[in-house]
């Protein structure tokens, strides 16, 4: 696997690989990473000819007081294990090769709608952060195709919404989330949780679970249910920005006529932000 740590010597590179019809896949990081990236990449490498994995700690999709500062950094690593999973290239650029004039006057993306509520409510700028840097990637790699977790479901819409909206010729693929034998969901922010929280952070897929269940008996007092939820939730130590219930497609609140929904959650165990998803179609002939 070659590292490449500027543009024009990565687009060189992939400039001869196109010529040769070369399909090229890039999954999009921030490093640090564990078993869930490794299952996007073989996910990715299935579908492409050359797999490029990116690793940047964006600076703009972290807001004030957030853990930008000691986000873990460990590309030796990752190096090591994107090598040994069969990555052909790695791009770790800099803040300085990303963002050449500063970050004061940055031309942004937007992605109005989607990127407001949920996440976007408690964590403002971020998803414009996320889609600007994005856009970035792609017009850097070129990219056939680029694949994303589902476990951030409100970035994956967004990201969804962007690479439509903007006539990127990206096809985005959605990676399932992995999880801990206990179901916790596999993050790299799971490394701050001190040993009494990491038995207690289950909890928030099991809540999940139940409320997609008591929709599956019938249940479809929406607000009800978020409501049952962030009090188990609250009752185990957690602190929940939020518990909803929305329509899968538009992340709007989910009314009785919704068919395919989507529970999210966002919940803090001591200093740790958590978030996890469950999508179900009602629809469908047996939903699960």
């Amino acid at each position: 696997m070659d590292t490449f740590h500027e543009r024009a010597a990565l687009r060189a590179r992939l400039q001869e690989a196109r010529a040769r019809g070369r399909r090229i896949g890039l999954l999009p990081t921030m490093g640090n990473l564990h078993s869930g990236h490794i299952a996007l990449l073989e996910d990715l490498r299935r579908v492409c000819d050359i797999s490029i994995c990116s690793i940047f700690v964006n600076p703009t999709q972290f807001g004030a007081g957030e853990d930008f500062e000691r986000y873990p950094r460990t590309l030796p690593q990752d190096q090591e294990r994107l090598s040994a999973a069969g990555c052909d290239l790695l791009f770790a650029p800099s803040i300085v090769e990303m963002y050449p004039h500063g970050l004061t006057t940055l031309t942004t993306v937007t992605v109005q709608g989607l990127q407001d509520g949920l996440c976007g409510a408690h964590r403002p700028g971020h998803f414009q952060g996320v889609a600007s840097v994005v856009s970035k990637l792609f017009n850097i790699v070129q990219p056939d195709v680029a694949i994303f977790g589902e476990k951030d479901y409100q970035q994956l819409a967004v990201l969804r919404r962007m690479t439509l909206d903007l006539d990127f010729p990206v096809q985005i693929l959605a990676g399932a989330t992995r999880r801990d034998a206990d179901g916790l969901a596999l993050s790299s922010r799971n490394q701050y949780l001190r040993p009494d929280e990491r038995q207690r952070a289950p909890m928030l897929y099991r809540t999940l679970q139940q409320m997609r269940d008591a929709i599956l008996s019938g249940i479809d007092d929406y607000r009800m249910l978020e409501s049952s939820a962030t009090g188990l939730l609250e009752k185990s130590g957690f602190h929940t920005d939020y518990f909803s219930v929305v329509d899968a497609d538009s992340l709007q609140p989910a009314g009785a006529q919704t068919r395919r929904l989507t529970l999210l959650v966002a919940a803090r165990l001591g200093e740790t932000r958590l978030i996890d998803n469950i999508s179900l179609d009602l629809a469908a002939p047996t939903a699960t």
